[in-house]
């Protein structure tokens, strides 16, 4: 019998959303990820999953360091997409966030965040299009009291979705039905070319001050996508 994989099924796992960061030759970069969890005790230690094609990948595996960065639930969107969206090879992330160095030369990007820690690497798995980085703790530090971000308040209050190169990248499922307006008038979502973010006219975007029941086409032209920053004119009419 041929296996089945419901993918909804995996969707139920829990996950933090955190800004992993490290720095190679003087050099400094981050990103976004889901995957990060505490597997020893004695001594503390620590894994990470990181797509091989991401730059802070290459950092990690050259310089054998990597810092933590666990964020509250107040993040803002566009700061997670200078994250999650933005490639380290076109842009300078670390120049737009405060941060400062750890014992290992890392930055600990303090902005949003509750606690940050650094580890060395002590070990790694290759998993496929990922690699899981174990590392030994070095330094922790608990900033400020607060809700850490979980991966489901990132999607379902947020409205966010995962890159492709997410662990947990969940290929798009056909569109439900389009949602309507008072009288049965259509309101056309709309979806972003660079990061999947869909706006949907029923739920606006609260965060910009776009109240619920705003047609795509009235959006101020300044607007853009609150998780990347794309501008109108890089979202297409969802199919």
């Amino acid at each position: 019998m041929t296996d089945q994989i419901d993918r909804k099924s995996l969707q139920l796992l829990s996950y933090g959303l955190f800004v992993v960061t490290s720095r190679l030759n003087g050099r400094l970069n981050g990103l976004m990820v889901n995957t990060v969890f505490q597997v020893t005790s004695q001594p503390p230690r620590i894994a990470v999953a990181v797509n091989k094609e991401n730059l802070t990948h290459e950092y990690i595996t050259q310089s054998g360091v990597f810092a933590v960065s666990v964020l509250d639930e107040d993040t803002p969107m566009k700061f997670i997409g200078l994250f999650g969206y933005k490639s380290g090879r076109e842009v300078d992330k670390l120049s737009q966030v405060t941060f400062k160095e750890g014992t290992t030369g890392c930055p600990l990007v303090t902005d949003k965040a509750l606690a940050v820690m650094e580890a060395r690497v002590i070990d790694r798995l290759d998993v496929g299009t990922h690699t899981l980085f174990i590392g030994d703790v070095v330094s922790s530090e608990l900033l400020r009291e607060g809700t850490p971000l979980t991966y489901r308040y990132f999607h379902e209050q947020k409205k966010g979705s995962a890159p492709k190169a997410a662990p947990t990248y969940v290929p798009p499922e056909e569109p439900a039905a389009t949602p309507k307006e008072a009288g049965g008038k259509k309101m056309q979502r709309y979806v972003c070319d660079v990061c999947g973010y869909v706006y949907d006219p029923a739920v606006g975007d609260p965060e910009s001050g776009i109240p619920a029941g705003t047609p795509f086409e009235e959006l101020p032209d300044d607007w853009v996508c609150p998780v990347c920053g794309a501008g109108k004119d890089e979202f297409s009419p969802e199919e």
